[in-house]
């Protein structure tokens, strides 16, 4: 695997890292079936590019529960264990269906600090190959407004690519 990529201030190549790691993801997951594997695969990988990542890893629509979020395949510090829709920022893109970025975590109504070292944090929601939310993936990093519009849409793409 190509050397993490530390420094948030060049999009270009940040791009440029995500798309290799793209192509990696796809080649290491080919043929894999098993949905736990490609999580702590996907969020191994992705840990293992960025410096900034602090914590990466999935949090599991709790098929019992529906509307509860369970922790699965991480990279980081502890996880929280369950997270209901519409709490914090991992319930918030459950609930929205939607990517959350955000620049300063201790801003964010209604923040859930499972490690207060978290500054910024990045949240994509994960959609089966029927179109049902499965899982949100979760990126926090020490840093302020580590993530931007190319995190945004190059996670989405590996996730849509690797999951739908």
């Amino acid at each position: 695997m190509a050397e993490a990529f530390n420094d948030l201030t060049l999009p270009a190549e940040k791009a440029e890292r995500y798309a290799t790691l793209a192509e990696e993801i796809a080649s290491v997951l080919a043929g894999e079936p098993n949905l736990t594997a490609r999580m702590a695969t996907v969020a191994s990988m992705l840990a293992n590019s960025f410096a900034h990542y602090f914590w990466t890893g999935f949090y599991v629509v709790d098929p019992a529960k529906g509307d509860e979020l369970v922790v699965g395949p991480y990279q980081g510090t502890l996880g929280c264990l369950r997270i209901a829709f519409g709490r914090g920022v991992c319930g918030t893109a459950a609930a929205t269906r939607t990517t959350q970025v955000v620049e300063d975590v201790h801003a964010f109504p209604g923040h859930i600090a499972c490690d207060s070292r978290s500054a910024s944090e990045i949240v994509v929601p994960v959609f089966g190959k029927a179109g049902e939310l499965i899982a949100v993936l979760d990126v926090d990093s020490e840093a302020p407004a580590a993530f931007d519009a190319t995190d945004k849409a190059w996670l989405e793409r590996i996730l849509a690519a690797t999951f739908s």
